[in-house]
């Protein structure tokens, strides 16, 4: 079983954080978004992972060699996003004939990955949604297998939408039909589903069955980031390293504060994930993400989500800064650099 893990999108939703690090790699819960989803696999038994690089595609894979140098990895290049259907039909020498679980990049979900990778049958998560519209949406009979399966339906018939975890069994068939999509398509297509392969497949014989995910993680844009920030820390229990003492300070779990950070005179939580060697000083932060090397003197933030190697000292804000920015608004003026 090898596990696919495509992750060369630029996530134009979470800019400006996004211009200078992968999505994948924003902090969530004292982890990455990747390594939540790459420890998640590998504790079921997966030790072969093919990482989909693109945009910024060198820090991921400086990130997966230095944090998993045991893992068998392996990275493809998609210099053009032409849709999760390309991205995945650039594997097809390094799959092979194997078995393969797909994970999207930006999708953490909670289900039995060894259910799932055990399973005799190929295997799609679904999740009930409100507007099923934004999604590959799945069509399911009584019995729990998929009738059809619909990408980004204008009227939709199901709100079971695919939530981004494909266990897959025939995958020479499924490089089959994406190579046929390509074709029809001739790549002058803005860009291909990987949903669309798969109806392929169905209407070609093949059979899935869906498997219900209870709880799935929206990491897309800042709201939804946060939010997840917070369920996640309250899963995982929070960290703080008690390598440095933090003077004159209260910490209101559930927090993750990382290595090296130097705080005084300040409260700090609930929901709130700090990076590594990041200053604070006189400084209220609750339900947000603060990145490394950051600098937080005389503020007052929440619901707010701060890059690495930025600087703020100030008053009581909601913001979204990106990272190497430095802002101060304790005068009349901001300055940005």
């Amino acid at each position: 079983m090898k596990a696919i893990i495509p992750v060369a999108g630029a996530g134009t939703k979470l800019r400006p954080h996004t211009y200078t690090q992968p999505k994948a790699l924003i902090p969530l819960a004292g982890k990455t978004i990747l390594s939540i989803i790459v420890d998640q696999l590998h504790e079921a038994g997966i030790n072969d992972f093919i990482f989909i690089i693109g945009y910024l595609g060198e820090k991921i894979q400086d990130y997966v060699q230095k944090n998993y140098p045991d893992l068998n990895c392996h990275f493809v290049q998609q210099n053009e996003r032409f849709g999760t259907g390309h991205a995945i039909n650039l594997t097809r020498e390094l799959v092979g004939n194997d078995e393969v679980l797909i994970v999207l990049g930006d999708t953490i979900a909670d289900y039995d990955v060894r259910e799932v990778i055990n399973s005799p049958v190929s295997m799609l998560g679904v999740k009930k949604v409100d507007d099923p519209r934004n999604f590959g949406v799945a069509e399911i009979e009584e019995d729990g297998y998929i009738s059809k399966l619909v990408e980004k339906p204008s009227i939709p018939k199901s709100n079971m939408a695919l939530v981004g975890v494909y266990k897959i069994k025939e995958t020479e068939f499924m490089f089959t039909c994406l190579e046929k999509l390509i074709v029809i398509k001739d790549i002058g297509f803005e860009e291909f589903s990987l949903t669309d392969a798969l109806e392929c497949m169905m209407q070609r014989g093949a059979r899935f069955k869906s498997f219900k995910v209870p709880n799935w993680f929206d990491c897309g844009k800042k709201e939804t980031l946060l939010e997840s920030n917070a369920t996640l820390l309250k899963k995982f229990g929070g960290n703080i390293s008690e390598k440095h003492p933090y003077e004159n300070t209260i910490i209101i779990p559930p927090v993750s504060i990382a290595e090296g950070c130097e705080i005084r005179n300040s409260v700090i939580g609930p929901n709130v994930t700090i990076g590594e060697h990041t200053r604070l000083n006189h400084a209220i932060i609750k339900d947000s993400i603060i990145g490394s090397y950051s600098n937080l003197f005389e503020i007052v933030l929440s619901k707010s989500l701060i890059g690495s190697d930025a600087e703020i000292k100030g008053v009581n804000r909601s913001l979204n800064i990106g990272d190497n920015t430095a802002i101060d608004l304790s005068g009349g003026g901001t300055g940005l650099s």
